[in-house]
């Protein structure tokens, strides 16, 4: 299962009500949070929550955005994907891909 499968939408979710602007501004915010703290690390991300940078980056583009998969990362990072990982992605440990693999079985399956 990937992170870009985790989209579990209940009927009748308050999250649904949400105004679309309220939530793009949230959007916008967690997207901006992700921008400076570089040492939060997608596997981290991935070992806690079971999502990361690339996987908004995919959302995006499944939401209908008109990118390419290194655009819509690019959209996220901030700037071009090699640009960020050479600048701030660390080698990934065994104990964090464990953790990640591990998180990522308990994404609800998709709809």
């Amino acid at each position: 299962m990937t992170c870009s499968e985790n989209t579990n939408v209940a009927a009748g979710d308050p999250l649904e009500a949400l105004d679309d602007a309220v939530a793009a501004a949230a959007f916008r915010r967690l997207v901006r949070h992700l921008r400076h703290r570089h040492d939060a690390q997608n596997i981290e991300l991935m070992g806690l929550a079971g999502f990361c940078r690339n996987c908004l980056a995919d959302w995006i583009r499944e939401a209908g955005a008109p990118l390419d998969k290194e655009a819509a990362r690019e959209v996220i990072q901030g700037m071009p994907s090699a640009d960020w990982k050479a600048r701030f992605q660390t080698e990934a440990t065994a104990e964090q891909l464990a953790r990640m693999e591990a998180s990522l079985k308990k994404n609800a399956p998709a709809h």
